[in-house]
């Protein structure tokens, strides 16, 4: 009874204690220095311990290089080929632009304004380029207003952010994009920062990201790529829930949001990195298998188990005689 009685006095005593502490720390958190927090892993090095974010260590993959398909395993392939079911992204694509359109007609037709989209461009990467040419091309197509700014590769982080601005500011502009990658000497993170939640059309906001990996919430936008894959799941008849998911890679761009809806479709996810062990092991085990580590040559077909759903979301140049040799998977080999 004692020992009760003294268990009690001490969890009050604590909480007395606690409470007014953690009253006093929250409300001065905001006026603790940024520092602070960004000196976790100094600290947590400086007593020799481990950070408990973990180190943010860049995925560095090394193209798998296998010996030439013998010409029964180059056999075996082709008659794989030939009980493959395609997943033609093509064709849903152009099912999504059908659809966008008529949304843009009715609210044209209801309120008198269409949707308008600013894509923000740094630098001259053809790859870039390529992208925002097709995404202005996309638009013309659906009936939504584009807007591009385009800045050179030395121009400073100040003029970014001051067309960011501007396009915030803009009511005929619902939606700004900042094409990546950024030139190196700016801080991505700040400039996608700069864009108001609510134009977040990409979906890199903390918040967006953060209300995506949270059950009950809805982030405003969900980044583009991971999406397109959901779609091609669901209006492909591909069922998610209850499968074994796996993707390879990690980005804040495709990776991660691609775990999260796969998991909000109530999929068993699972991601490969760079540094996982015996990653064909992981795989093998998947019903699907989403591919977004921007690296040619890297999935064999031994790393897929028979009847798997395979997306390749990368764009990588690949020699044709490579290809037709070692029949990498991509999703022209993607299978239901």
């Amino acid at each position: 009874m004692r020992k009760m009685m003294m268990h009690t006095f001490l969890l009050r005593t604590i909480r007395a204690v606690a409470e007014p502490i953690m009253a006093v720390v929250s409300t001065t958190r905001p006026q603790i220095p940024s520092s602070y927090f960004h000196s976790a892993a100094t600290r947590s090095k400086q007593y020799n311990r481990p950070p408990v974010l973990g180190l943010d260590l860049p995925d560095v993959w090394t193209p798998r290089k296998d010996a030439p398909a013998s010409s029964c395993q180059r056999h075996d392939d082709a008659n794989t080929l030939l009980h493959t079911r395609v997943i033609d992204g093509s064709s849903i694509a152009e099912e999504i632009r059908s659809e966008i359109a008529d949304e843009v007609c009715k609210m044209k037709d209801s309120i008198g304004k269409v949707p308008g989209l600013a894509v923000v461009l740094v630098g001259s990467r053809k790859d870039s380029e390529t992208y925002v040419r097709n995404k202005i091309k996309a638009c013309g197509e659906v009936g939504i207003r584009s807007y591009t700014a385009e800045l050179h590769e030395d121009c400073t982080e100040k003029e970014v952010f001051s067309v960011v601005s501007r396009f915030n500011d803009d009511p005929s502009v619902h939606g700004v994009l900042v094409q990546l990658p950024l030139p190196k000497h700016m801080d991505e993170e700040n400039i996608l920062s700069a864009i108001r939640i609510e134009k977040d059309v990409d979906g890199f906001h903390p918040l967006n990201i953060g209300y995506l990996a949270m059950r009950g919430r809805e982030p405003l936008f969900i980044p583009c790529t991971p999406k397109g894959c959901i779609e091609l799941l669901l209006r492909s008849g591909i069922e998610i829930m209850g499968k074994k998911a796996v993707v390879i890679g990690r980005s804040n761009v495709v990776g991660l949001p691609t775990f999260l809806l796969l998991q909000r479709h109530h999929a068993t996810v699972s991601i490969v990195h760079a540094f996982t062990e015996n990653p064909e092991e992981v795989t093998r085990e998947a019903d699907i298998l989403i591919s977004a580590a921007g690296v040619g040559n890297l999935v064999r077909r031994r790393w897929l188990k028979p009847g798997a759903v395979v997306l390749d979301v990368g764009t990588n140049p690949v020699e044709t005689c490579l290809w037709l040799c070692n029949r990498i998977p991509t999703v022209r080999e993607a299978t239901a």
